[in-house]
């Protein structure tokens, strides 16, 4: 090698590196084409496994203790039927779970204790409560809406709010009693939502307006929370509620906006790439951003606002969810 070329490969390698954040994890991507589930230690960024799911897996969630994660099989045109369960620790699939008549399942939530699971049925108007345990569906709550997508659940467990993008809506549902309560109108074609843990205040996303509005639960109040997108995708907020993650798919950037004072505090400009599903560590420090046009993960530094490092997913990678847990051998 030639000595300018040494030295610059001498000068590159600790700003790689410094790049290269050391996280202690598991990742778990659904890749929609292929129909499979991707585990990944994030420190090696080794695949561990890529696991057969059921067609047009989406969403995935993975469990607080790091013991399973849960895939919806959103389906082809006929429309998925089915939760595929991994057991993280021997990284295999544990269960197929059957829905029976619940057609079109898609958002996903862990409620506290990492036995059940909130899931949409989006051709059904209604919102699953599934233990994932033992296999069975154990109450069904209708939204009374069309087109109920995605979910977001208080950190309580007690409220769930789905985006109902064949009606227009916002349905709140007392996941205990498994009841509808109400909903509100939102800007048209709502898929995108989330709701702050004390379960006061939703942000929910218009496809058709390229807006992100923010719904009081106590007034009822709808006020454009940020505007100019393209198809903002997802919706998350950080454990404190202080900040907003907003993926614009078709925008190809991700937004960063204080929620107390809907300012945008910037933004990583991402051509190409596809951003869609978005998950933190528990501490905040780091996002990951499945870029599905690219067939990787964006490992993104919080604080400062840009990518710091990538890893290789499958092909289409959409869903995304992070577990502290380190299931790789060491």
């Amino acid at each position: 090698m030639p000595a300018r070329s040494l030295l610059l490969g001498l000068l590159v390698a600790p700003v790689l590196a410094a790049q290269a954040p050391s996280i202690a994890g598991t990742l778990i991507i659904t890749n929609k084409t292929p129909a499979t589930a991707t585990i990944i230690d994030v420190g090696s960024g080794r695949i561990l496994a890529t696991l057969p799911t059921g067609n047009g897996p989406h969403e995935v969630v993975a469990a607080k203790n790091g013991s399973l994660a849960v895939v919806t099989d959103y389906g082809s045109q006929s429309g998925g039927s089915t939760l595929t369960v991994i057991d993280l620790g021997s990284r295999s699939v544990a269960r197929t779970i059957s829905l029976g008549e619940y057609k079109r399942p898609h958002g996903i939530v862990f409620l506290p204790g990492d036995s059940v699971v909130a899931v949409t049925s989006e051709s059904n108007r209604v919102v699953l409560l599934v233990n994932v345990v033992r296999g069975a569906i154990s109450r069904v709550i209708p939204t009374e809406q069309n087109g109920s997508h995605m979910v977001g659940v208080s950190a309580d467990g007690a409220r769930g709010f789905t985006g109902n993008m064949g009606s227009n809506t916002v349905s709140e549902l007392d996941l205990r009693a498994g009841t509808f309560v109400r909903k509100w109108d939102v800007p048209a074609q709502p898929e995108a939502i989330n709701v702050t843990p004390d379960g006061k205040e939703v942000w929910v996303g218009s496809n058709a307006t390229g807006k992100v509005s923010a719904l009081d639960v106590a007034t009822g109040t709808v006020t454009t929370a940020a505007e100019g997108f393209s198809w903002p995708y997802r919706v998350l907020f950080t454990p404190d509620a202080k900040l907003v993650l907003l993926p614009d798919y078709r925008g190809e950037t991700l937004r960063f906006v204080d929620r107390a004072t809907k300012q945008e505090l910037g933004r990583i400009n991402l051509p190409g790439a596809g951003p869609q599903g978005i998950t933190l560590t528990p501490d905040t420090k780091y996002a990951f951003l499945s870029l599905s046009a690219q067939g990787r993960i964006a490992i993104i530094d919080v604080a400062r606002r840009e990518v710091v490092g990538h890893i290789a997913a499958g092909e289409t990678p959409d869903g995304v969810a992070f577990t502290s847990r380190v299931v790789a051998p060491r």
